[in-house]
């Protein structure tokens, strides 16, 4: 059963029963970060390229291009240097569900360009699709990329492809967060990251049923081995904070380039999966060399869309319950571990998130890493009307 049918099955029962004792509300209310905003850090550029509606797909790359061309010099790539490009491909389905393939053809081209030699695209989707154990492997990300649409771009584009899982259990190794951490054991990563010289992560902006949205911060859990999943799910208490802290290994914080997001179409409710995409008049292509400016700057594209997409395609208790959050990640630790494991594990508790601010993820990733970037939005074409670029800086500025 899928993640979304068991919910489904579950909320509409569970609901009525627990409403009573919630008072009515059953976690719609925002509450402040738990430790309040951080102090303002060191600033950070984030690049903005324009794509109408309904673009052809040379469109869309030439954006893409354009975007990280704005963001970065590539002055950190040597001829003949191996590329790790990190999509989002936690299921099979299509974009936004997963990373836009044209935006993923246009930066192995881009990446060609430079002179890279090796680039290669890879992940290992969700528990509800893939699972690897010490003796055994079930599912296959393979053909989840194949179903999406981005294998054959991958190909077509010079790149090459690789699957965590086909690997094996002990192609991993143990990385220890660099910040002070809620992790109890060290987090376990994929060996093909230290044959790499640079990684390009390229996520897609969503929203997600538990984490409340799934960004460039949380695309890091598809390197991780499934006990380190299934940790990061069981101590659920402080999902949020392991999400930032798993993006300061060293692998990542030595080797990570650019972060690219197409943002022409956006997963607007429920998620990771499913749920309803929603395409905006004049959608985007973010870039940065900051990961936590660029998913500032995601989350307020992704807020912004949310309020205007119909009321009839929001997913009101399902998208917004934590009640709903709190069975689902029970539910992915059973996949995970069993049922004694998500019998015995923590509650999960998700935020309400109607601002930046409200996001724990974000929030701590500031926290570890020096405070809130303070954030320059620059458009590179002129599709991105001035007044988007307003309402996004104010949404990304410090409060006073």
């Amino acid at each position: 059963m899928k993640r979304r049918d068991f919910l489904r099955l579950m909320a509409g029962s569970a609901a009525a029963a627990l409403s009573s004792c919630a008072g009515g509300n059953l976690g719609t209310t925002a509450g402040a970060p738990a430790h309040g905003v951080p102090a303002r850090g060191r600033d950070a550029a984030v690049f903005l390229a324009g794509v109408s509606r309904g673009a052809d797909e040379e469109t869309v790359r030439r954006a893409v291009r354009a975007a990280a061309e704005a963001a970065s010099d590539f002055s950190w790539l040597s001829r003949g240097d191996s590329v790790f490009i990190k999509p989002v491909l936690n299921s099979g389905n299509p974009y936004p569900a997963t990373t836009s393939p044209a935006a993923i053809a246009a930066m192995i081209e881009l990446l060609r360009d430079r002179g890279a030699g090796r680039v290669v695209v890879g992940d290992m989707s969700g528990i509800e699709h893939v699972k690897l154990s010490p003796g055994k492997l079930s599912g296959s990300s393979r053909r989840l990329m194949e179903a999406s649409g981005i294998a054959r771009t991958v190909l077509a584009a010079g790149g090459e492809l690789h699957f965590f899982e086909e690997a094996g259990w002990d192609a991993f190794y143990e990385e220890a967060p660099a910040a002070a951490s809620h992790w109890k054991t060290g987090i376990m990563m994929p060996g093909i990251l230290k044959q790499m010289d640079h990684i390009v992560l390229m996520p897609r902006c969503a929203r997600h049923v538990l984490a409340g949205s799934t960004l460039g911060l949380k695309a890091a859990v598809g390197y991780w081995r499934t006990d380190t999943r299934l940790e990061y799910h069981r101590e659920a208490s402080t999902l949020q904070e392991k999400t930032a802290e798993g993006n300061t290994v060293e692998t990542l914080r030595a080797k990570q380039r650019l972060v690219v997001t197409a943002a022409d179409r956006i997963l607007a409710t429920f998620g990771p999966d499913d749920g309803y995409v929603f395409e905006p008049e004049t959608g985007l292509v973010i870039a940065s060399t900051s990961l936590i400016a660029h998913d500032m700057v995601s989350l307020a594209w992704l807020l912004e869309n949310r309020q205007v997409i119909p009321s009839s395609e929001k997913d009101g208790f399902m998208d917004t319950s934590r009640l709903v959050a709190r069975m689902g990640n029970r539910y992915v630790v059973s996949m995970l571990g069993g049922m004694g494991q998500a019998l015995f594990s923590e509650t999960f508790a998700k935020d309400d998130i109607r601002a930046v601010w409200d996001d724990r993820v974000l929030m701590h990733a500031c926290r570890i890493s020096g405070g809130v970037p303070g954030v320059a939005i620059e458009p590179v074409d002129g599709n991105v009307q001035d007044d988007l670029r307003k309402r996004l800086t104010e949404t990304t500025a410090l409060p006073a």
